[in-house]
């Protein structure tokens, strides 16, 4: 059975890995794990045992408001600051169970302290696997840093998440549009919007990122070493630019809702005209079969022998006429509607 907890502790030369419950934390954690010359990265996937939770803080000397506020979902993004950690809780954006939502909204709850890093969410996520590759295999800066490194490393895990989101909702964009210039489908509609509803439910999302990313790089914290600012600002850049790549992409997608009613319109158009020709067609064949069928005695052509086969050879080269007359002004070409449905069908 997989445990509820799981502790990577590292410096330069050396890493290890323990996965307990958070009992074993709650009474070790301080004693055992923790000291000055490493590194503790302790990820809490499961938070139902909120008493051990609640001694687990206590022993890290965390205040019992920062302890409510881990059960406090969606609360207002503040880096709330103390004497010997920072507190602060991000969103993940997960695939829905639900079909009437776009995302399942992960909390994550960091504390940082001198030598810890405390993360804290409901579920084991595969969005850190980034991190704990580059400690087990000591791939870049991250096993000669101290926890606040550490945090800059799982803050860009997120924003890689966002990213991914993104990045799919854009291939997605991409393929509408080519089925934009191929059909006009209701489904189409129908699917512009609900990638646009995850656009913006990203956003809402992915917002709170920018404002910690801001109040921590405000920060004076001794936490958080001056060369290691430029990491945060980095972070920072990519949620502003992460948010006005979402509002870009809405504003594509209400691009393609506009030229989904636009070539609803064309289609109309192109099928009134088409009606129009026929109808301009017919009326003057209409107006020669309202003539003859007028009930009048003395009407000469009704008794001439070949009376009836002239009227129609009449009505047929007047049809013919016609339509060719609309063809060469140019009003049935090549791209009206009917033979476009014509070249559609042919195989």
């Amino acid at each position: 059975m997989k445990k509820s907890c799981e502790l990577y502790k590292y410096d330069r030369c050396f890493y290890a890995v323990k996965q307990e419950d958070i009992p074993y934390f709650a009474n070790e954690f301080l004693e055992e794990e923790l000291d000055e010359d490493h590194v503790c990265w302790l990820n809490i996937h499961d938070l139902s045992n909120t008493e051990a939770i609640k001694q687990f803080c206590q022993k890290l000397h965390i205040e019992k408001l920062s302890i409510e506020n881990i059960y406090q979902r969606f609360r207002r993004p503040k880096v709330e600051e103390y004497k010997d950690y920072m507190f602060f809780s991000v969103l993940f954006a997960d695939p829905a169970l639900d079909k009437n939502e776009m995302f399942q909204k992960i909390q994550v709850t960091f504390f940082l302290g001198k030598d810890y890093l405390v993360t804290m969410q409901n579920g084991f996520k595969g969005y850190f696997d980034e991190v704990r590759s580059r400690i087990e295999l000591s791939k870049g800066k991250i096993r000669s840093q101290k926890s606040d490194f550490l945090l800059y490393r799982c803050l860009e895990a997120i924003i890689d998440n966002y990213y991914s989101i993104v990045d799919d909702i854009i291939q997605i964009s991409s393929e509408l549009e080519i089925r934009l210039h191929e059909e006009v489908d209701k489904s189409l509609l129908h699917d512009i919007e609900h990638q646009k509803r995850k656009l913006i439910q990203l956003r809402t999302i992915s917002s709170p990122m920018r404002d910690i990313t801001e109040q921590i790089n405000a920060s004076d914290s001794n936490l958080l070493s001056k060369e290691n600012k430029r990491y945060f600002r980095n972070i920072l850049n990519h949620s502003n630019n992460l948010i006005s790549e979402i509002e870009s992409q809405i504003q594509v997608l209400d691009g393609l809702t506009n030229f989904y009613y636009a070539a609803q319109g064309q289609r109309m158009n192109e099928i009134m005209k088409v009606l129009t020709i026929v109808s301009a067609i017919f009326i003057p064949l209409t107006f020669i079969v309202g003539v003859y069928g007028m009930n009048f005695e003395y009407m000469p052509e009704l008794k001439w022998k070949f009376g009836y086969f002239s009227v129609l050879l009449v009505m047929f080269f007047l049809g013919i006429g016609l339509f060719t007359y609309f063809i060469r002004r140019g009003w049935l070409k090549k791209g009206d509607y009917l033979i476009k449905d014509k070249k559609k069908n042919e195989p």
